[in-house]
């Protein structure tokens, strides 16, 4: 069996754009997951290429509104409609800007699934 039927993952697809010193920022893919079954407070932004980021979702959802820090991860709203996340490495610093759309619809999809009655069996 390759996935448990008893704790269904929530995943948003968003494009997301790597702040850094190129003259055009690229924009590339991510897949924004969330596991019931596993860490319930965690969340999880994989990259094209394997790399993945795990923080806790409060910070997220904090981030939306004002600026908010935890550890090696610091998010902030940027504008109206977007959202920067920035991750801190041995390797240096990772800024990337989402729109807050995807966000808001993954932290909603979180939120049913963390409360949903626990009818599975």
């Amino acid at each position: 069996m390759s996935h448990h039927a008893d704790s269904p993952s929530v995943v948003e697809h968003a494009k997301a754009r790597i702040i850094n010193d190129a003259p055009h920022y690229r924009s590339v893919p991510v897949a924004l997951r969330y596991e019931p079954g596993g860490d319930a407070d965690a969340v999880r932004c994989v990259f094209p290429g394997g790399t993945e980021w795990a923080f806790r979702r409060e910070l997220l959802e904090a981030g939306l509104r004002a600026p908010a820090r935890r550890g090696p991860v610091a998010v902030w709203p940027c504008g109206r409609a977007q959202v920067v996340v920035e991750f801190h490495s041995p390797d240096g610093v990772s800024v990337i800007q989402f729109d807050a759309r995807p966000l808001v619809r993954f932290l909603h999809r979180t939120r049913e699934e963390a409360v949903a009655p626990a009818t599975r069996v």
